[in-house]
């Protein structure tokens, strides 16, 4: 697998950055930089992680591109096109959003309406839009997995790959987002070989976390570093590794650069990195 992390680090220039990745001992980057930065801002990042010899992961997107309002949509359907485009000339793995919502004030979060039949359609339109607009040659557009919308389960993942039904659309898999309940929770292990069985073939990244009970009524998780929950980590990298020896594991959802060079080494002592 090839180990990073999706933070940018503290950084001057583009050499530093790769230079701190490197250091790391990480061999996959988040690109740090969008397509609204300008052309020689995207080229100096991306020479910078081929000099050093990192793969450029991910390019995110994190915009509602199911936005209530019509021109909002369109904006943000508009610059995920342009990152895909970028993410494509960068040769990035994957260019990789979550679905979205129009159906409250936050725009990744959870609401009935997350899981209806108008939801879907308009989804797989959205999604087809962007791939079609792009045509990337080389990336694959991603959803990423979330626990309250679209795809929420290893079989609505599937279903999504059948109906948006293009070639470059891929899975970003985030099993944690996904282990909403006790038995996915409990029977992590067994939930892990469930979604690389269903979704072999389509995992183009993987993030990489952790997750607790919380000891309190009613039945409660949270997001946890690596190693201060139960998520069988190794399972977790073996069956990355089974599926692609290349796979991007990104570690994410930390605060500073320190608690990403802590969990590294934590990740790398204990899969023997």
């Amino acid at each position: 697998m090839y180990l990073g992390i999706s933070s940018r680090l503290e950084h001057e220039s583009p050499q530093e950055w790769a230079s701190k990745h490197k250091s790391l001992g990480l061999k996959s980057v988040v690109f740090p930089v969008s397509c609204l930065d300008g052309i020689d801002t995207v080229s100096a990042y991306k020479k910078a992680a081929d000099d050093a010899g990192l793969s450029i992961a991910e390019v995110g997107i994190w915009r509602n591109t199911l936005a209530a309002d019509p021109d909002e949509r369109q904006k943000w359907i508009d610059y995920s096109i342009e990152q895909l485009r970028m993410a494509d000339a960068i040769g990035a793995t994957c260019c990789v959003n979550v679905v979205g919502t129009p159906y409250g004030p936050r725009w990744d979060g959870g609401y009935r309406g997350n899981f209806s039949t108008e939801l879907w359609d308009m989804a797989v339109r959205m999604i087809r839009q962007i791939i079609d607009t792009a045509r990337p040659a080389h990336t694959k557009f991603c959803i990423e997995s979330m626990p309250w919308m679209i795809p929420s389960s290893p079989d609505e993942y599937v279903r999504l790959i059948e109906d948006v039904d293009r070639a470059e659309f891929g899975t970003h898999l985030d099993v944690v987002n996904m282990i909403t309940s006790p038995r996915r929770y409990f029977f992590n292990d067994e939930f892990l070989h469930e979604c690389f069985e269903k979704l072999e073939g389509t995992i183009c990244s993987c993030h990489l976390k952790d997750i607790r009970l919380k000891e309190e009524y009613t039945f409660q998780l949270e997001e946890c570093p690596c190693g201060d929950g139960i998520l069988d980590i190794g399972l977790y990298a073996r069956l990355a590794d089974m599926e692609n020896p290349d796979m991007p594991m990104i570690i994410e959802h930390l605060t500073t650069d320190e608690e990403y060079a802590s969990s590294v080494r934590y990740v790398k002592e204990r899969l023997g990195l």
